[in-house]
């Protein structure tokens, strides 16, 4: 049996290298993805802010968008020299900006081409190239779109697959409904893997706890969420035990080391509300919470807002809100 994967998904303006820091600190075996970044920005903008990350971070993979191979070709080495682990093509997105590009789910309708550029990336990197994508998009047939995209990226040596289990429909519906509204089918994703078991599939989509990621793991290799490892990110924390046999993580020591981290990056001109914005929804469930989530939403905007912050906020966990109050 292939090795367990657990992963969060790249999502856009969330999955920054703060939050993956985050993550990180949280979950030691949890695959990290960027956000998408297109491979023109990165031959055409500032490398550093774009896909800059932390060592803390790895595994970490960079995800690109584009459609010309020589374009991915270049933005893939770029990413491997930064130092990444992995580089994703994303075949998933379906926003407008993206689809006016042909990329993201638009070139689901257009296989020969993904495997034009996956073929392109893998020759021209020494790390891994995989593939996040749909299981079709508007009127496509799922089993046999996603079966003919599949297949025709693994003939160019692509073996690892992120499939997000819904189609994009790719006018009528916005970014957001096309992550909620297509129904989900996960069977077409299971149906993959019994007939490709040489490859290794990860299943996404509509995944909101460990224990359903622990059901699609009958089905296939590896597990990605997204929203909920974001949402409440403390469901981290117990990845390492559930699905791997590590020891217990400690919440707490995880939590001091990013504020230690966020120390070091106030010391670089990073705004403290860049960092804190991903820990809103840590302590969900548990007294204090909202206390914590209010502290920091009213104040780590505030013009020269410092750690001390973070700190005052990270108090109120734990107290009944009397108390706190």
């Amino acid at each position: 049996m292939q090795r367990r994967i657990f992963a969060v998904a790249p999502m856009m303006d969330w999955t920054d290298r703060h939050c993956r820091v985050l993550h990180r600190l949280l979950s030691r075996r949890a695959r990290l993805y960027t956000e998408m970044v297109t491979a023109d920005a990165i031959l055409r903008g500032d490398r550093e802010r774009l896909i800059g990350f932390s060592d803390v971070e790895h595994p970490v993979a960079l995800q690109l968008g584009g459609s010309e191979p020589e374009k991915l070709a270049q933005a893939a080495r770029i990413g491997e020299q930064f130092g990444y682990d992995e580089i994703n093509l994303n075949i998933g997105c379906p926003s407008d900006r993206v689809q006016s590009g042909c990329f993201g789910a638009a070139l689901m309708r257009e296989p020969e081409r993904v495997a034009e550029c996956v073929a392109a990336m893998r020759a021209a990197v020494a790390i891994a190239v995989t593939v996040k994508c749909r299981i079709g998009v508007d009127d496509q047939d799922p089993e046999s779109s996603l079966a003919t995209l599949v297949d025709s990226c693994a003939r160019e040596g692509v073996a690892v697959f992120a499939v997000h289990a819904r189609k994009a429909w790719l006018s009528g519906l916005s970014p957001r409904e096309n992550r909620e509204v297509p129904p989900l089918d996960y069977a077409v994703v299971y149906a993959l893997k019994r007939a490709r078991p040489d490859l290794t599939i990860i299943v996404n989509g509509g995944i909101s706890s460990l224990e359903e990621a622990e059901a699609h793991l009958a089905h296939v290799d590896g597990v990605m969420l997204g929203r909920a490892a974001y949402q409440t990110p403390q469901l981290l924390a117990d990845v390492d035990t559930r699905f791997f046999g590590d020891e217990i993580h400690d919440v707490s020591e995880a939590v001091e080391a990013f504020v230690e981290y966020v120390e070091t990056k106030l010391s670089e001109g990073v705004p403290l509300n860049a960092m804190t914005k991903h820990m809103l929804g840590l302590f969900h469930g548990q007294p204090g919470a909202r206390l914590f989530r209010r502290h920091l939403s009213e104040n780590a905007t505030k013009k020269g807002a410092g750690v001390s912050v973070l700190r005052e906020a990270l108090s109120f966990v734990g107290r009944p809100r009397a108390e706190a109050a």
